[in-house]
């Protein structure tokens, strides 16, 4: 698989829930606002994971494919909130 170079991978295959979205949120909090973050998966469990996950804290869930038992997702890092 090939990566385009504006985006970071995580390869998180053989991780059991709830790793690959505790290891992928510990990558985005490195990462620029707007950054996108590809991370490869085999636990079936991380699709609804990374879907709540996406929801819950503001990230983009802007793709998800599944190929021979592994799982991509890109996720875009949401923008930081100004101070009010």
């Amino acid at each position: 698989m090939t990566v385009p170079p504006t985006e970071t991978l995580l390869d998180l295959r053989g991780l059991a829930c709830p790793m690959p979205v505790l290891k992928a949120n510990r990558a985005l909090r490195d990462m620029a606002p707007g950054a996108k973050l590809r991370v490869l998966a085999t636990d079936r469990a991380s699709v609804a994971d990374f879907q709540s996950y996406c929801r819950e804290t503001g990230h983009a869930l802007i793709a998800f494919t599944e190929a021979a038992g592994m799982l991509s997702f890109v996720i875009r890092r949401r923008a930081e909130t100004s101070p009010s």
